[in-house]
C-alpha cells in the first residue's frame, strides 16, 4: 500500500529529498508544503538577481514541471501551525490536517533582525526570499544611499549587488573585520581592500542603534551617535533556524532540530535536513548547524533515501563558504582561526598581494583552510578535511604551486565527488 510522505519546506533539502525518495519509490504519495508562493528557487542566486546579473527564470532551481513529473502535491503559501507526532499528522494554519507515514522538517532559517527602534520601517529588508529581492529592487530607482547592517556573506553579497545597481553603499559592521565567521583578520583585510577599491564604504566597530524616519526610513543612527542618511537598509546579520514547529513537541531541539546519522530526529518517523538541522560538524567534532546549500542537498538526499527504507549513514558536514567579490575568489573550509591557547593546532601560510592561503592542522590532519585569489586546490583540501587522514607524507607540498591530486591519490578514497566543482556550487 502506498505511503504518505510529507515535506515541510520547498528549498534545497526538500527538493533533494523528493529526488532521494523517487529514486527508490515511484508509488508513495509526496506532499510538499511551503509558506512561500513561489516554486523552488536557488537562494544562492538572489544577490546575483538583485545585481541584475541573472534573470528571474535563471533562479528557478528545478523546471516548472518538476513537481508534476515526480508526482508531488505542492501546497504553496500554506503555513504549518503544528506537528502532532503522537497522531502522525500536521495541522495547517487554515485548519487543514495532513497525516503522514514519514515527515521531513526542512524549514530552513530566517534572517536575524536587530532589536532596535525603527527596524520594521518600510524600506528595511532581509535578503532571504524572492519576495525580499523583488521588493528591494523596487526601491532602487529612488535609492541614492543604502546601508547594509552586517559584514557576513549575506550582507556583503547584498552590498556588492546594490553597488552594481548604482547605489552608494555603506556597510556597518559591529566587529573589527569583514566576514568574521569565515576568515582570519589577515584574509579579511584583503577582502575589505577589494570592496573599498570598488566603492563600498566599510564602517567597522559600529552598530546600528536606530532606524530613523516617519513611516519611510530616512537614516540610520549608529551607536557612536553618527547619523547616515539613506532610503534603503538591508539586514545581513546572519540567520536563525526555524525550529518553532518542533518547540512544545517531543522532538528534541538545541540550536536546531537534532538529528542522528540517519537524518532522523529522536522520533523515528520524523526526519530533518538543511538549515534547521543540527548534526555532526566533522572539524569541530561536535553537533552544529552548517547552513549551506550543498550541505542541505546532501542531507536532503540522504533523508529521502532513508524515508524510503534505506539506512544510509551521514558522516557529518564541514563548514565551508565560497564567494567572489569583484573578481576576487574566496574559499573558507572548516576551522578558519586558531584561538589563543590552542596549542594542539598549527598552521602554514602563503601571502602575496591578493593571494592568501592558510592551512590549519591538528595532529597532522587538515581541519581548516582559507584561500583567496587562488582557489584551484580547494576541492582537494576539502577532500582531505572530510577524510581526516594524516597529511604528514605530503604536508610540505600542500602550499606549493604544483600541488595536485597526484600528490594525495594513494592516501585517500577514489571518490572525487568533493572536487572543485562542489565548491563552485557554493558560489553559484
Amino acid at each position: 500500500m502506498p505511503k504518505q510522505f510529507v515535506i515541510i519546506g520547498n528549498s534545497a533539502a526538500g527538493i533533494a529529498a523528493i529526488e532521494g525518495i523517487r529514486r527508490r519509490d515511484s508509488t508513495s504519495r509526496i506532499c510538499v508544503i511551503s509558506d512561500e508562493d513561489y516554486p523552488a528557487y536557488c537562494r544562492c542566486l538572489l544577490s546575483y538577481y538583485l545585481a541584475g546579473e541573472v534573470g528571474e527564470d535563471k533562479i528557478l532551481y528545478r523546471p516548472k514541471d518538476f513537481y508534476q513529473e515526480n508526482g508531488v502535491e505542492l501546497l504553496l503559501n500554506k503555513k504549518v501551525l503544528r506537528i502532532e507526532p503522537k497522531k502522525n499528522r500536521i495541522q495547517l494554519e487554515d485548519k487543514a490536517q495532513i497525516s503522514y507515514d514519514a515527515l521531513l522538517v526542512a524549514t530552513g532559517a530566517t534572517p536575524k533582525f536587530p532589536d532596535i527602534p525603527g527596524i520594521k520601517k518600510r524600506g528595511v529588508f532581509g535578503l532571504r526570499t524572492v519576495k525580499d529581492a523583488k521588493e528591494i529592487e523596487g526601491f532602487l530607482p529612488v535609492t541614492k544611499t543604502a546601508c547594509v547592517l552586517g559584514g557576513g556573506l549575506i550582507g556583503l553579497k547584498a552590498a556588492a549587488a546594490l553597488k552594481k545597481r548604482g547605489s552608494d553603499v555603506k556597510v556597518i559592521i559591529k566587529s573589527g573585520q569583514v566576514l568574521s565567521q569565515m576568515l582570519d583578520s589577515e584574509a579579511a583585510s584583503i577582502v575589505q581592500n577589494k570592496l573599498e577599491a570598488n566603492g563600498i564604504e566599510i564602517i567597522l566597530g559600529s552598530d546600528a542603534a536606530e532606524v530613523i524616519g516617519n513611516g519611510d526610513l530616512k537614516a540610520v543612527k549608529l551607536n557612536s551617535g553618527k547619523v547616515i542618511g539613506c532610503s534603503l537598509v538591508v539586514v545581513g546579520k546572519g540567520v536563525e533556524p526555524n525550529i518553532n514547529l518542533a518547540q512544545d513537541t517531543e522532538i528534541k531541539i538545541n540550536e536546531g532540530i537534532i538529528s542522528n546519522n540517519l537524518m532522523q530526529t529522536n522520533i523515528p518517523d520524523i526526519y530533518t535536513a538543511g538549515d534547521v538541522c543540527e548534526n555532526l560538524d566533522i572539524t569541530k567534532g561536535l553537533p552544529a548547524i552548517n547552513a549551506l546549500w550543498p550541505i542541505a542537498v546532501e542531507q536532503g538526499k540522504l533523508a529521502g533515501a532513508n524515508i524510503s527504507g534505506e539506512k544510509l549513514q551521514y558522516e557529518g558536514s564541514v563548514g565551508m563558504n565560497s564567494i567572489q567579490f569583484f573578481g576576487l575568489p574566496i574559499v573558507s573550509l572548516g576551522l578558519y582561526k586558531i584561538k589563543e591557547g590552542e596549542a594542539k593546532l598549527e598552521d602554514a601560510k602563503l601571502s602575496s598581494g591578493e593571494v592568501y592561503k592558510r592551512l590549519i592542522f591538528r595532529d597532522n590532519i587538515l581541519i581548516g583552510a582559507i584561500l583567496i585569489g587562488d582557489i584551484k586546490d580547494s576541492g582537494l583540501y576539502l577532500k582531505l578535511i572530510r577524510e581526516r587522514i594524516s597529511v604528514l607524507p605530503f604536508k610540505e607540498r600542500l602550499l606549493q604551486e604544483n600541488f595536485c591530486f597526484a600528490d594525495i591519490k594513494d592516501f585517500i578514497s577514489k571518490d572525487i565527488s568533493y572536487g572543485a566543482g562542489y565548491l563552485n556550487d557554493l558560489a553559484t
